[in-house]
């Protein structure tokens, strides 16, 4: 029993968000409750610490160069910071660039904020596990996203998740 209450006290059930995109207004309460939904219903993670940083292009161009040696912003950069990757806790941070997603959803004609939620979904599924280096992981991947974004926006007013 005792063992227990230790287990039960050692998970931690957190989300961080940052916003350092000067334009960018959010709506953390809704933000916080699209994340638990996705973490604890939609991937039934019962253990997670994530922290989501919300950047411009020029901070995620540097962080692309130094950690990956790409030239460039890119979208969403995943670092996965869990001691035993495929375990029980999911612990990471997404970096989630809001100029990249402006661009991409004027692109693809979607809202701003659903394009964000991508990201996030994105980033959370590379610290599940998947993979898109290669064509057939790459495809599996978009699949779950897709699936997961679907039902994230059946669930909650994606349009009403922040301002710019």
């Amino acid at each position: 029993m005792i063992a227990r209450k230790f287990e039960m006290r050692a998970r931690m059930r957190l989300v961080r968000f940052l916003v350092r995109h000067r334009a960018l207004a959010l709506e953390r309460t809704l933000w916080r409750r699209l994340a638990r939904c996705l973490l604890e219903e939609l991937l039934a993670r019962r253990d997670y610490e994530l922290g989501v940083h919300f950047i411009d292009a020029t901070e995620m161009g540097r962080l692309n160069e130094t950690f990956l040696g790409h030239p460039g912003s890119t979208d969403v950069l995943t670092f996965n910071h869990q001691e035993n990757p495929g375990g029980q806790r999911l612990y990471g941070e997404i970096f989630i660039c809001v100029d990249d997603a402006l661009i991409h959803a004027r692109r693809f004609r979607v809202r701003w904020p659903w394009e964000l939620t991508r990201y996030l979904v994105h980033g959370v599924l590379h610290l599940e596990g998947f993979d898109d280096t290669g064509p057939a992981s790459r495809r599996a991947m978009k699949r779950r996203e897709n699936s997961l974004l679907k039902a994230l926006s059946a669930r909650f007013d994606l349009g009403k998740l922040g301002k710019l």
